[in-house]
């Protein structure tokens, strides 16, 4: 319920997360969802409220969902059911994704729309990813209930924390909030990078495969980048007097 206040840096993190998605227009009006996992076997999570626009979200804001009781839906809180749908499917069957993050943001769409959704390692950010993404080439409509499982299923390799959504979207997944904006930032980058090179018509360099793998290890175990550049946000946000912490 709304009134329960625990898991407080929780709270705050996804908040700041929601502001600066906002920031970076990688939002679609109000839809789209964050989640994360508030117990060890990831079924109870905090997730934004139905229909609220991400530049607006505070931290008492965070709905509680339990992905194992169907009456969350009926609540006086309840998450939009195709939040419920993809995020309860995602928190039920995948353990290592205590964090996910689900977005319509334009360049990783494009991506999703193209007949052939890889992205090649043509630059550092684009290496990031390299063999850590999964495709959905099965589309099957809005992410209700059966459409959530049939995507959590999909998640087979731990290495892989992104799903190119095929006419969808884009879904990241991690640990934590930090990790998991991270990761959704830079895979945005990483796409419009791509795009913006298929538009010139020129041949792409692209990167042989084991300088793209050394690379994307090398970037995995740079230390904290996540956490301070969640950390520069919410100093950003402080400065200017926000009140996503309240």
């Amino acid at each position: 319920m709304r009134a329960n206040m625990d898991n407080w840096q929780e709270r705050v993190d996804l908040a700041a997360a929601f502001r600066w998605t906002a920031r970076l227009n990688m939002h679609e009006a109000v839809a789209n969802h964050f989640s994360l996992a508030i117990n060890d076997d990831g079924t109870r999570f905090l997730m934004n409220p139905n229909q609220m626009h991400f530049s607006r979200i505070k931290a008492s804001d965070m709905i509680v969902v339990d992905a194992n009781d169907p009456e969350t839906l009926s609540g006086p809180n309840a998450p939009d059911p195709t939040a419920w749908g993809l995020h309860g499917g995602i928190h039920r069957h995948v353990p290592h994704a205590r964090c996910a993050m689900h977005v319509h943001s334009v360049f990783a769409t494009v991506l999703a729309s193209l007949k052939d959704s890889n992205l090649p390692p043509i630059d550092q950010t684009c290496c990031t990813f390299f063999n850590r993404y999964v495709i959905d080439d099965g589309y099957g409509g809005l992410a209700f209930e059966s459409e959530g499982e049939r995507c959590a299923a999909l998640f087979g390799d731990p290495k892989q924390k992104v799903m190119i959504m095929g006419n969808h979207g884009v879904l990241i997944i991690g640990e934590t909030v930090a990790e998991t904006f991270n990761r959704l930032y830079y895979f945005e980058r990483a796409c419009e990078t791509y795009i913006r090179a298929l538009q010139t018509g020129q041949p792409l360099r692209v990167l042989p495969d084991d300088i793209a793998e050394k690379t994307a290890q090398e970037i995995e175990s740079y230390p904290e980048m996540d956490l301070r550049y969640l950390a520069e946000l919410k100093a950003i946000l402080d400065d200017e007097g926000s009140n996503y912490k309240h």
